[in-house]
């Protein structure tokens, strides 16, 4: 985990760095092969520079999102992005986070990809990603 994912956690509530630090912990352990950074003021993990998975503190608690998460097949990633195809869980809780569940979307990322990398060089098309 990078320092500034560090510093990022460290400035959240007692409540919502245990969320996080659950959700860091367990994103690098199941995906340690992904570069992990500050992107848009908020923790992501990359696979070859493709955004997979994120966090970042909004009104309704800690957002979970995946880039590709709308295609995955799961209700529980039930808050959908408009333009693109990523979904999100809100975690209010660290009781409310399903190791499992999220073990499982982690999977799911690796093999469900949409090529975000390069969105700007297809002309905001978005493609499936080779």
């Amino acid at each position: 985990m990078t320092k500034e994912i560090k510093v990022y956690m460290e400035s959240q509530t007692v409540l919502d760095k245990e969320i996080c630090e659950l959700l860091a912990q367990t994103i690098d352990e199941e995906m340690k092969d992904a570069e992990s950074k500050i992107w848009h003021a908020h923790p992501v993990w990359f696979l070859n520079g493709n955004p997979i998975v994120g966090f970042s503190k909004q009104k309704k608690g800690i957002r979970l999102m995946f880039w590709s998460g709308a295609d995955f097949g799961y209700d529980q990633l039930n808050f959908r992005g408009m333009k693109f195809k990523d979904a999100s869980i809100f975690y209010n809780h660290v009781n409310e986070i399903n190791l499992e569940d999220l073990k499982l979307w982690l999977k799911k990322s690796r093999e469900i990809q949409w090529d975000y990398k390069n969105i700007v060089k297809n002309k905001g098309k978005l493609e499936p990603y080779k």
